[in-house]
């Protein structure tokens, strides 16, 4: 069959890319290939364009299986001159986390690690936790296990060292000490109790104790403890000493590696076979190990001889560090070669503004640290596989009973939420892979519908969703409803053409008792497929069960949670707006100070008087409001959120 004038052979793409390649400059920079619908496949750095690019399209034989189905799809090939091989590192990692494309590693969780952040440019610094690290001044100390492990380690800070745990905003108005000061956990700041220069004594003391100088920050404290003990200052020597009791409880649950160092440190290992490979990185602070993460690269063989893990070891470390704080040291499973390692370190330094040390491990110490490392990966890597293959032994099962052409790795659920016919409100939630992706959730406020009308407010809200072209599409999408809420989203889809997208309808059946009364015996979760007259029902219990519920109870929390939110700011301003003379000024300075009516009228006139715009007569008048609006005779009718 001869091929059409629109049409080429792979040959003569292959020849045409060969002779725009010719033109490449032999610099530095990076490569972005292209299929034919211009949607960008792969992205590489190079030290010579021209050279590197030459190389995919000549000597297929020696291409691995993913090099070769990859090169068969180039139609175009654009290139980004940089200056140096540096920025061509530092570039590409910044483009494959924008573009996310096919036959790059991708790193699903790299935004997901908390830090410690440590506000040095405010005159009282405060501990926060921190997704991203910035170049504002601050210093940022992980990075942890959890969220959890970063709030556990602030309070503990904050109670040992009398930092204070307020927001800006609520310390800049303060008059007099609040009841965190009053329990013996806070210095003052906020009323002068306490000078910047004393109060940076402890926030130095809080430094070095994340820095892994605990040593020192206990010889310190007791220190202090028999200095006040001394001067028969019993009960300061008393907190001085229950300070030092936490920090060695603290210390004790921290797996020491090298009591003598004070570098900081990351370890990296990788476990994997056929089913992908799961790359571990060992968080070493001052000799303490203080967290580890892994990162599950699918489809990647370590063992393959078609894949040389050199080359995805090292894109995985230049991505992974795009965002992640860079330690003094990083430790690598394989020798990269010194030019690749140096080239790291530079990079590496061009992100951390520090000198760091890119290595294979060749001495003892580093020796144990690897296999730390590799040892956690495999562990790991073992536990993900074993939850992987059982999420996805229930996408397939979903994908049959459902009659879906694909799996549903991607699936989207859509509940509406309303009260008393106002404030409607819709979620959308994501489950990836089976479980929730929170970065893809999305809340609504409904605009165009009046009243309650959950078919209405469906509508308005998949018409919004799929307005945005940008957003990957779902293989399976869950309406929280039976056969009408069904129906709406089988007619949106139509009218934007876009019929090619599964839908089910979940909803509850209810079912009486065995005696025949109007008493609710159980509840069964029923599945409604277009067309189709009689639903589908999963066994309670699998985990396809689980997966489909589960999204539809998280897009109903969400709802409600957003929900609940309007309603509580709606019902605060609108009390408030019967207040005489309370203008929008004052309104919204007491908006800040306090969350609720109810903390206002338990505040006294000498605390409203510190809120901006206030005098104390002003705000005894506004207390006095406040009490005659709460003994009125009105009462507001109960209400349940309905959805839908």
């Amino acid at each position: 069959m001869r091929n059409t004038p629109d049409e080429k052979s792979e040959h003569q793409i292959i020849e045409d890319l060969k002779e725009k390649v010719r033109d490449f400059p032999h610099l530095p920079g990076v490569y972005i290939m292209k299929n034919a619908a211009e949607k960008i496949l792969y992205i590489g750095k190079a030290k010579s364009l021209r050279s590197r690019v030459r190389s995919y399209l000549t000597d297929s034989k020696d291409h691995s299986p993913k090099t070769r189905f990859l090169v068969r799809q180039i139609r175009s090939i654009d290139t980004i001159l940089t200056k140096t091989e540096v920025e061509a590192f530092l570039l590409e990692a910044s483009l494959i986390k924008k573009h996310r494309p096919r036959y790059n590693i991708r790193l699903k969780d790299d935004k997901t690690y908390p830090y410690i952040r440590v506000s040095m440019e405010d005159r009282f610094p405060r501990l926060y936790l921190a997704r991203k690290v910035k170049k504002d001044g601050a210093l940022y100390f992980g990075p942890y296990l959890s969220g959890a492990a970063v709030w556990g380690t602030i309070r503990f800070l904050n109670r040992t060292f009398q930092i204070r745990d307020c927001k800006d905003a609520f310390m800049n108005s303060r008059k007099r000490p609040c009841m965190t000061h009053q329990i013996g956990r806070c210095t003052a700041p906020c009323v002068d109790m306490i000078s910047a220069e004393e109060y940076g004594e402890n926030v130095k003391q809080v430094v070095s104790f994340l820095r892994g100088r605990d040593k020192q920050v206990v010889r310190d404290l007791t220190k202090k403890m028999k200095s006040a003990a001394g001067e028969e200052r019993f009960e300061a020597a008393a907190k001085f000493r229950d300070s030092i009791d936490a920090i060695q409880k603290i210390l004790e649950r921290q797996a020491v590696v090298n009591d003598t160092s004070e570098l900081d440190q990351d370890a990296i290992g990788f476990h994997g076979d056929e089913r992908g490979t799961l790359v571990e990185t060992v968080h070493i602070r001052s000799g303490r190990v203080i967290g580890t993460r892994g990162h599950f690269l699918p489809a990647l063989d370590p063992a393959s001889q078609d894949e040389d893990p050199r080359d995805w070891l090292t894109s995985f470390t230049n991505q992974f560090y795009d965002e992640a704080l860079i330690p003094d040291e990083v430790l690598l499973p394989l020798d990269l070669g010194r030019e690749i390692m140096d080239l790291l370190a530079a990079v590496l330094h061009e992100r951390a503004g520090h000198t760091v040390k890119v290595r294979f491990a060749t001495d003892p110490a580093g020796h144990r640290l690897l296999d730390m490392a590799n040892t956690n990966a495999k562990e790991h890597f073992l536990d993900y596989v074993t939850k992987s293959e059982s999420k996805q032994k229930a996408l397939d099962e979903i994908k049959d009973r459902l009659k879906l052409q694909a799996s549903p790795d991607r699936i989207e659920c859509y509940d509406i939420s309303t009260f008393q016919g106002a404030e409607t409100v819709a979620s959308q939630v994501v489950f990836e892979d089976g479980v929730p992706n929170k970065d893809q959730y999305r809340r609504y406020k409904i605009k165009t519908v009046q009243g309650t009308n959950d078919f209405e407010s469906m509508r308005e809200v998949l018409r919004r969703r799929f307005q945005h072209t940008e957003l990957q599409d779902p293989q399976l999408i869950v309406i929280d409803g039976g056969k009408g809420q069904l129906g709406i989203a089988m007619e949106v889809l139509k009218e934007i053409g876009r019929t090619d997208l599964p839908v089910v309808g979940l909803a509850k059946a209810r079912t009486e008792s065995d005696f025949g009364s109007s008493e609710v015996k159980a509840t069964e979760e029923r599945f409604y497929l277009p067309g189709r007259q009689n639903p589908v029902v999963f066994k309670p219990g699998s985990e396809a069960f689980r997966i489909l519920v589960g999204i539809r109870d998280e897009a109903h929390r969400f709802a409600i949670t957003y929900h609940r939110k309007l309603r509580e700011a709606t019902s605060l301003e609108s009390e408030l707006d019967q207040i005489p003379g309370l203008g929008p000024k004052k309104k919204k300075a007491l908006l800040l100070k306090f969350s609720s009516v109810e903390a206002i009228r338990a505040a006294d006139a000498d605390e409203i008087a510190e809120v901006t715009g206030f005098t104390r007569e002003s705000a005894v008048g506004l207390l006095e409001a406040l009490a005659d609006a709460h003994s009125g005779d009105v009462l507001e009718p109960d209400g349940n959120e309905t959805d839908a």
